[in-house]
């Protein structure tokens, strides 16, 4: 299906009777490829314009992987690929024939490391965002903190990366005590920009739109600045792409609930409404008001 998307419709049923013939004993991988050389030749134009649009799509990403790992991936035309991974073993395969202990996916992957940064270990000035407590830095406490882009990390692992780092900087960002919340920034301009989007990027975390864990992309206003919306931590939410151009088409509408824990209710054309709220941030837990602490014992007695 895939690979047949750009073909018309006599051009899949052609492609469909060539495949059929040869189908027996082949997997997955096999009948894609084949699948791709029947349409090469069939239509060549129509490969050519999607081999172009993918071009246009390349992009290097980041997921979270198991065990404090990461994916980073780079998304190339296939000849600048196969460049870079061939680069990538010859050298490695050199270290290994001088006598390297590492095995060869170990010096390829810090190979990639050091290339790209130009250093042999982690260190140096580039900033990562790292949120965690007071105590989780200085006093040993077991609390996780969270790494942008990534998501929970171990306290250990955090006061490694802090430790081995040539330069490290600690920017204090403060919460109120009865919420958790990042204390509140505003601007004078339209855009996010600067320190209120890092902000608004720290206390998020994620994309805000429920059910998506997707990167933040976009800081965008809840309340859009057409309709009066200030730029304000108060009125912000980080969305990713897909998210935030979907918001803006015909039927989305985003509120703000309430400020104390930034609840956002999302409807949605069908009329439908969803909230959202940002995760709870490292540090203590947040503390009740009276007023709090009195409708929770009226719940408890009801």
């Amino acid at each position: 299906m895939r690979e047949t998307a750009t073909l018309c419709r006599e051009d899949r049923i052609q492609l469909d009777r060539e495949l059929a013939s040869q189908l027996t004993g082949a997997g997955d991988r096999r009948i894609a490829d084949l699948a791709r050389k029947i349409g090469y030749r069939l239509d060549p134009g129509a490969i050519l314009r999607r081999d172009h649009k993918a071009e246009a799509d390349r992009r290097v990403t980041i997921r979270p992987a198991p065990d404090t790992m990461s994916n980073v991936t780079g998304l190339l035309p296939v000849a600048r690929g196969v460049a870079i991974y061939a680069c990538l073993r010859k050298h490695a395969e050199s270290q290994r024939a001088q006598g390297d202990p590492r095995t060869i996916a170990q010096l390829m992957a810090d190979t990639f490391y050091q290339r790209l940064t130009g250093r042999e270990a982690a260190g140096g000035d580039v900033e990562i965002q790292l949120v965690m407590s007071e105590r989780t830095l200085l006093r040993g406490d077991p609390e996780p903190a969270h790494l942008v882009g990534h998501g929970s990390i171990p306290a250990f692992l955090a006061r490694r990366l802090v430790r081995d780092f040539h330069r490290a900087w600690i920017r204090r960002l403060y919460t109120a005590p009865t919420s958790n919340e990042l204390v509140a920034m505003d601007s004078t301009r339209r855009a996010f920009s600067g320190k209120l989007r890092q902000l608004l990027v720290l206390r998020d975390q994620w994309c805000r739109t429920p059910w998506c864990d997707a990167p933040i992309a976009h800081a965008d206003h809840v309340r859009q600045a057409r309709r009066g919306g200030h730029t304000s931590l108060a009125n912000g939410q980080g969305l990713c792409e897909a998210c935030n151009y979907t918001r803006e088409t015909p039927g989305w509408r985003a509120d703000i609930i309430t400020n104390q824990s930034h609840v956002v209710e999302i409807t949605t054309p069908t009329g439908h409404s969803y909230s959202s709220s940002p995760p709870q941030q490292p540090g203590d837990p947040p503390r009740l008001t009276l007023e709090q602490r009195f409708r929770r014992l009226l719940d408890d007695v009801a």
